[in-house]
């Protein structure tokens, strides 16, 4: 009976993963598929490399470069500034909070539950008229405003990651280090946060794929103009921005040019993907 049992449950866990792997495929069939057809048509480097976005004009134009320069800067951006706050946050948590400890642990996680909509609103209402303030500027809805809202918005995939990480090296080396003379400060710094390297990349890594990611939060404060610009004071578009505000009224090539942006966004992210793996495996070997 038992044995019954352990079958039928990995029958439908082995359903469930070939379900999973299954919808994968299918997503990347229909992407490509489309994707590809519009490459072939308009040319792979016309669509990469050209400045110049005019998808319904008599002579269209379809260049993403702008887009891949915007979201590159807000995705980069976004994580310069949220690494130090949620690897400071990861140490606290870990190390330092007692009674704090399941407060802000619950806080950390409703950020996680909290619909990106609510992220936008509360960034046009607060953000969108601070950075225009501070900088003295005509417009709050730049590429600054959007990373800052996103830095937020990782934060919490960030601080979980990492905490659990660092929760995870053995007490022995941080009581080995203690014992030698070390300080806490120091054995955190030099042994606990070097061994957990791993797990922090790996947050790294997820917290980018989230900001590359989003689409309505960003779509609400990143200004959404199709121009080129390495200037966070000023708006811009990102891939995902582009494809949610003309998917609606988008047909013919045009329809297959914005699969084909999201095609490009899927090889984007697989890229970074790649590179943070290489980069972890190389500091696992170290340690």
């Amino acid at each position: 009976m038992n044995k019954t049992r352990e079958r039928i449950g990995e029958i439908i866990f082995l359903l469930s993963a070939a379900m999973s792997v299954l919808l994968i495929l299918l997503i990347i069939f229909f992407i490509f598929n489309e994707g590809i057809k519009f490459v072939n048509e308009y040319g792979l480097v016309p669509f990469i490399t050209g400045k110049v976005w005019k998808p319904t004009a008599g002579n269209p134009h379809f260049g993403i470069f702008p887009m891949i320069v915007g979201s590159i800067i807000v995705t980069v951006l976004s994580t310069i500034i949220a690494l130090p706050f949620g690897l400071a946050t990861s140490v606290f948590m870990a190390y330092y909070a007692k009674k704090s400890y399941s407060p802000l642990k619950s806080l950390i996680n409703l950020m996680a539950a909290i619909p990106s909509v609510v992220y936008g609103f509360f960034a046009m209402m607060v953000l969108v008229p601070l950075v225009k303030s501070i900088f003295d500027i005509r417009s709050g809805m730049t590429m600054l405003t959007a990373s800052i809202l996103l830095a937020i918005m990782i934060l919490s995939t960030m601080v979980n990651i990492s905490e659990n990480s660092l929760k995870q090296v053995p007490m022995t080396f941080y009581q080995g280090s203690l014992a030698l003379g070390a300080t806490k400060e120091e054995t955190i710094r030099k042994v606990m946060i070097p061994y957990a390297k791993s797990g922090i990349f790996s947050s790294i890594i997820l917290a980018i794929g989230r900001a590359i990611g989003e689409t309505m939060a960003v779509y609400l404060v990143v200004g959404n103009q199709p121009r080129l610009t390495t200037e966070i004071l000023k708006g811009s578009r990102t891939l995902t921005t582009n494809i949610v505000l003309e998917m609606g009224y988008a047909s013919g090539m045009h329809r297959q040019a914005l699969i084909a942006t999201g095609m490009v966004l899927f090889f984007f992210i697989l890229l970074i993907n790649i590179v943070f793996n290489i980069i972890r495996d190389r500091n696992e070997k170290k340690l």
